[in-house]
């Protein structure tokens, strides 16, 4: 078994090495799928814990930013006996294109999974001219 870092795995501790120190958690960068249509793009990143009241979507110069911070819930009258998974907030940035109209970006948090859909810009689908005879 080799003990060298993956790729994604040095990433993943560069991001939590260099997080801001302003919350006693790490930062975790959420696995997120991506698909493509001819009239949008979809992202589906996971992030247990969170719901919509606890993500943060901005976009300001192309540059697409998710965080999150999910609230740690204790059970009343149980003290926490095993931890099998790490809790910590999470970050992903996304370099967009202009082809994405901005302001028709839509998010849905639905049991842990964000959802973000980015239209293509109407001015830059492909169009279907008809030809017609005379």
């Amino acid at each position: 078994m080799s003990t060298a870092l993956t790729e994604r795995d040095q990433k993943e501790l560069q991001v939590e090495l260099e997080a801001e120190n302003t919350r006693p958690r790490k930062t975790y960068i959420p696995r997120t799928d991506i698909y493509e249509s001819a009239e949008k793009i979809v992202l589906k990143a996971d992030m247990p814990g969170v719901d919509e009241n606890n993500v943060d979507i901005t976009v300001e110069n192309n540059i697409l930013t998710i965080s999150a911070c999910p609230e740690i819930r204790n059970k009343e009258g149980f003290s926490q006996a095993l931890c099998e998974y790490g809790v910590g907030d999470f970050r992903r940035v996304f370099t967009l294109s202009n082809a994405i109209d901005k302001e028709g970006i839509e998010a849905v948090c639905k049991n842990g999974v964000l959802t973000l859909t980015l239209p293509k810009s109407k001015a830059l689908l492909p169009k279907k001219i008809t030809v017609k005879s005379e």
